[in-house]
């Protein structure tokens, strides 16, 4: 597998350690964290070309954030993620869909049994040479893999200054380029980007950022003093000062079809 820029984290240390983070903060996560765009998902399954609701899992499922998108579009779901924490609320929101207890590198599924595997926020959570195996046996010949990321737009004058002040020790360097990720048992990775926005407050976005991973691992001292940071720019800004306000995202997706060839 080729190299893979800002899809991968590279120390599988680091990668561990911050996976691990989030379950402590399940509650908050799925208050603070956004929604995927509905054109996301529906550009993600349009390799599938089939009119029938196809069978989606959402894989690293988190509190379930891409799983009531993908519910939205029409597929039937089922969700795989550790972390138990996670997976309750995820049940609380979407009480029918099925949530097992699985990784990327261990998925508690049949083969050839998923029509798609999406990953949102996570696949850099990965291990790819153990992932990208058991993702392929569990999608169908002709199934997709696609995996999403939001961030904020930076391009936005207020949004790139809030970027750079909310960065921690812990923020890891953004890659000079994007090289997407490979594998021989799927086509080509294909990428887009879709703008979309989260309505937030001074308060709220500043509770947002500490639900990101390189604020949940670095000391309380630090985190208390980044936060307050944050939320005192955010209350000084006429954007963002008084009341709600959108707060610019941009979702990226890559996506792949699973080949017949092993």
């Amino acid at each position: 597998m080729s190299g893979m820029g800002r899809w991968e984290i590279q120390d599988s240390d680091e990668r561990t350690r911050r996976a691990k983070t989030f379950g402590a903060e399940a509650e908050s996560y799925d208050d603070h964290r956004p929604d995927y765009p509905l054109a996301a998902v529906r550009w993600a399954l349009e390799p599938l070309h089939e009119p029938a609701s196809p069978r989606v899992l959402d894989l690293a499922a988190g509190t379930g954030k891409l799983t009531g998108v993908a519910l939205a579009a029409g597929t039937h779901v089922t969700a795989v993620e550790p972390d138990e924490a996670m997976r309750a609320v995820l049940h609380q929101h979407h009480p029918r869909v099925p949530v097992l207890d699985g990784t990327a590198e261990s998925i508690p599924l049949p083969s050839n049994s998923v029509d798609a595997v999406f990953v949102g926020q996570a696949f850099h959570w990965f291990d790819p040479p153990r992932a990208f195996p058991e993702i392929a046996r569990v999608l169908r010949l002709g199934g997709v893999l696609a995996a999403f990321w939001y961030d904020t737009d930076t391009s936005v004058e207020w949004v790139a200054e809030l970027d750079r002040i909310s960065r921690s020790s812990a923020s890891l360097p953004r890659p000079s380029r994007q090289i997407l990720p490979s594998d021989p048992r799927f086509t080509p990775f294909e990428h887009s980007v879709f703008p979309h926005y989260h309505l937030r407050t001074a308060e709220s976005l500043t509770a947002t950022i500490g639900t990101q991973s390189h604020t949940l691992v670095i000391t309380p001292a630090e985190r208390t003093a980044l936060l307050a940071r944050v939320s005192a720019f955010l209350q000084t800004m006429p954007e963002t000062a008084a009341g709600p306000f959108e707060v610019p995202l941009r979702t990226e997706v890559i996506r792949a079809t699973r080949l017949s060839s092993e």
